[in-house]
């Protein structure tokens, strides 16, 4: 767990499962840059706009050595359904105990409408090849910024 969770400090491990009936940890990404997309929820108008602009870039980040992961609390099965009916590429990660949510200081209390619940802020975060974190974003609004990501990591990548 990361008390601030902002660039320089380690980023926090995590194993989660993921779409596919499969896991994904950090760890196996070692020596790789890894973005980390934290989302509100499954085939939303936001969260698909977002997705749908990274697998618009996946190549390009994985030949600038860099993986995506992008997390919810949705279920795996949801997921499944979510990247089948976008044709997305990069790996959805189920969080429904909210522990790496929080660990990563996402799991927040939200206002809509005047009653207030937890939620997921959208976020992302750049981690470098040493597991570090290099770039933050918070309350991300979803027009290009898919392309400012890209910037950080090709200046990460120098």
């Amino acid at each position: 767990m990361c008390k601030s969770c902002e660039a320089g400090s380690d980023a926090p491990g995590f194993t989660l499962p993921s779409d596919g009936g499969g896991e994904v940890s950090l760890a196996q990404f070692a020596g790789r840059n890894v973005i980390v997309f934290f989302y509100p929820k499954d085939d939303t108008p936001g969260c698909t706009q977002e997705a749908l602009a990274f697998t618009g870039l996946h190549q390009t980040l994985f030949d600038l050595e860099t993986e995506i992961v992008d997390i919810s609390a949705d279920s795996p099965k949801k997921h499944d359904k979510f990247k089948a009916k976008h044709g997305l590429s990069m790996v959805l990660a189920s969080d429904e105990t909210h522990d790496v949510l929080s660990a990563y200081g996402v799991w927040k209390e939200k206002s809509m409408y005047g009653r207030k619940f937890m939620g997921i802020e959208r976020s992302t975060f750049l981690i470098d090849r040493a597991g570090r974190i290099a770039r933050v974003w918070r309350k991300v609004k979803v027009k290009e910024h898919d392309e400012e990501v890209l910037d950080a990591v090709r200046q990460l990548s120098g």
